[in-house]
């Protein structure tokens, strides 16, 4: 008897992006995963501050890299939107693990997607330390790793 294959249908997924080349990669699989005109994706790039400065102090600096990261962010949202996916884009500031983590919970995120780098099997305890285990470790709702 063959069982048939059950895909299920995301209603929201989130994608951190660092705006580089690698989350090419993750923005294609959540395309793969999204139902066209039912699932609807945010990217989210968040802007880690830097600690013990006020905002305030560095505020130009901090509104040139939200510049510069919608510019980078907008080829890959009229890529979805080509694929009549609705897409969203989220700049954000403060700490990136916590921002990715409260962003999924607020927003009701169902799934996750979000690049990561292969872990050297000679040393895999130093890879630990990095962003998407951390966010794959608190997160609520499932998350894959795309390498």
């Amino acid at each position: 008897m063959l069982i048939p294959e059950v895909i299920p249908t995301f209603r929201h997924i989130l994608i951190p992006v660092d705006l580089t080349a690698k989350n090419r990669v993750a923005v294609a699989m959540a395309v793969r995963l999204a139902a066209a005109g039912r699932t609807r994706v945010t990217l989210i790039h968040v802007i880690e501050l830097i600690q013990g400065l006020p905002f305030e102090e560095l505020e130009v600096f901090y509104r040139r890299l939200e510049m510069k990261a919608r510019t980078d962010m907008a080829p890959h949202m009229k890529g979805l939107k080509r694929k009549n996916i609705a897409v969203h884009g989220e700049i954000t500031y403060g700490h990136r693990v916590e921002e990715i983590i409260t962003y999924a919970v607020k927003r009701r995120v169902d799934l996750i997607v979000m690049s990561s780098h292969k872990v050297d099997l000679a040393t895999p305890g130093q890879e630990w330390g990095t962003i998407s285990h951390k966010v794959s470790i608190l997160s609520q709702c499932p998350v894959m790793l795309v390498k």
